[in-house]
């Protein structure tokens, strides 16, 4: 299964892939001069990338309960869950509802995506994808993203099997976020533009 940094590039691009929705993102931009953070798009990008981490947090669990990783956590029925919490959050925070809810259910749902594509050699095999409708395993054998270990990480042979699945997950996901950011910086400036000019007319 990928690492955090895979995964955490993945809810990065989600953001991103978001911000060329049409609809409401002027809020989603910023001045050229402003920090890199900014126009990166500030907390939720940020937010993102933590939410497609966050599945993970099922492994605090496995002492307790060996079986629990890849299942609640992993599921569209999580997904479901971020969306509405997300749906809350963006309602007291008067930010279009519906974008930044979907938003953080994509981010989230990115996790799930690389999991199913992810080398899994340990069995159960793959995620439970539908619960809490089905308690069935899903995996798509393509292991597109090589398999880490979480195990005797200090020890040189996991060290390299780690170094070498990161930098698989660099090579495939980075021209793909760095593509999004090149589409988003031209997309959101134009979208600044039309904004600053229907100001101007008003006036």
């Amino acid at each position: 299964m990928p690492s955090p940094f895979g995964h955490a590039l993945a809810g990065v691009a989600a953001a991103w892939a978001a911000d060329l929705v049409p609809g409401d993102r002027t809020w989603r931009t910023a001045p050229p001069f402003a920090s890199w953070y900014a126009r990166a798009g500030n907390g939720l990008t940020f937010a993102c990338a933590c939410l497609a981490v966050l599945p993970d947090v099922d492994l605090v669990m496995l002492p307790f309960k060996p079986n629990v990783h890849r299942t609640v956590t992993h599921s569209l029925g999580a997904v479901l869950v971020v969306g509405l919490v997300a749906a809350a959050m963006a309602t007291k925070a008067r930010r279009p509802v519906t974008r930044v809810s979907l938003t953080c259910a994509a981010a989230y749902a990115t996790h799930l995506l690389l999991d199913w594509l992810g080398t899994d050699r340990f069995p159960p095999y793959g995620l439970r994808l539908l619960w809490p409708f089905s308690q069935a395993w899903f995996i798509s054998d393509w292991d597109l993203f090589r398999q880490t270990a979480r195990r005797q990480l200090t020890s040189p042979a996991i060290i390299r099997l780690n170094l070498l699945a990161i930098a698989q997950e660099m090579a495939i996901l980075i021209p793909i976020v760095v593509a999004l950011w090149l589409v988003r910086v031209k997309a959101l400036a134009r979208l600044a533009t039309e904004a600053a000019g229907r100001h101007h007319a008003a006036q």
